[in-house]
């Protein structure tokens, strides 16, 4: 489902508007080079409890998709939309300009920054101490074997740096305020070193498996913790894609990439 482009710059790369939460908000996001969005932003944005109504911030948010699929669900909740990369901030900063936004664009505002800067340098970046009460996080997690790409701007947004969520965890703990949140989706075999990350950081902490078929093994999970929490690491029941029998999504899965459900049951 597309709207028309009319509202948008001249000059803007090329692009799709594309209807998110059944048209409740829409994304401008890259036709070609660059990540476009789908269930893995809904996922990660239904891991925030749908009662919600503090400030949130989005590491690596691309067009936006997942920080406003939270603002559609969470009435009350404000968002900054974190991207290191000009060109997908572009793309953000002309999804909140979209005409089809503006009940939740001012509640939103986008940020050029890197979240793996640290320290003072992270501060004067505009991502300051303790401003947060919940971050969520779609990082890079595909080994370049996996994901050869000739588009710098698609290998940036897809493609795993050495130490990735030990810096995005460790800015994650010092923007967000105590006892406040965190959300990371990321591939099964990297539940260690987001656990290592979160260690002496964030506790209490919530994983659930996203299956394609009951019967197939897990191909994302999602990691929920609290900062300054210490109870120890709980698995959910996980979330089927799809029924066991045909192609269509699970109800769960459906209610979920429309925000008509949060992923934890909160």
């Amino acid at each position: 489902m597309s709207a028309s482009p009319a509202a948008l710059a001249p000059d803007m790369p090329a692009h799709t508007v594309d209807a998110f939460h059944r048209g409740r908000f829409w994304l401008v996001q890259p036709k070609q080079g660059g990540h476009r969005a789908g269930m893995d932003a809904m996922m990660l944005a239904a891991s925030v409890p749908s009662s919600f109504a503090g400030r949130l911030a989005d590491f690596g948010a691309g067009a936006g998709a997942a920080a406003l699929a939270v603002l559609s669900r969470c009435q009350a909740a404000e968002a900054v939309l974190v991207e290191r990369s000009p060109e997908m901030a572009g793309f953000a900063a002309t999804t909140l300009a979209h005409p089809g936004n503006a009940h939740l664009s001012d509640r939103a505002s986008v940020l050029t920054a890197d979240v793996a800067l640290s320290g003072r340098t992270r501060s004067a970046s505009g991502l300051r101490d303790n401003a947060f009460d919940f971050v969520i996080m779609n990082p890079p997690f595909n080994a370049a074997e996996d994901r050869a790409t000739p588009n710098a701007l698609r290998k940036e947004a897809h493609v795993i740096e050495d130490g990735l969520f030990d810096n995005w965890i460790r800015s994650a703990a010092a923007v967000v305020k105590p006892r406040g949140g965190l959300s990371v989706i990321a591939r099964p075999e990297q539940l260690g070193a987001i656990l290592d990350a979160m260690a002496g950081r964030f506790g209490d902490a919530e994983m659930l498996a996203v299956h394609p078929r009951p019967e197939a093994a897990a191909i994302r999970i999602v990691v929920r913790a609290t900062l300054g929490a210490r109870g120890k690491l709980s698995i959910r029941p996980p979330l089927m894609l799809h029924a066991a029998s045909g192609n269509g999504p699970a109800e769960r899965t459906e209610m979920i990439n429309n925000g008509l459900a949060s992923l934890f049951g909160d």
